[in-house]
């Protein structure tokens, strides 16, 4: 992303929280992921559609 408070035109790495919630969820840190891909493998995965190419499903 581009922040649009850091000087200069380069993106900046920003992070974000995710909240997974369900019966079958273990709790626990997630950690740091590598990719927002993450999050729509998990979505993949959760709705039964085919794998994506990019990031590793969180459930």
């Amino acid at each position: 992303g581009c922040d649009p408070s850091w000087t200069g035109t380069d993106h900046t790495r920003e992070h974000i929280p995710v909240l997974i919630y369900g019966p079958k969820v273990k709790p626990g840190s997630l950690g740091h992921r590598e990719t927002f891909a993450d999050i729509g493998q998990t979505l993949a995965t959760y709705f039964g559609t085919s794998p994506m190419d990019y990031g590793k499903n969180m459930l």
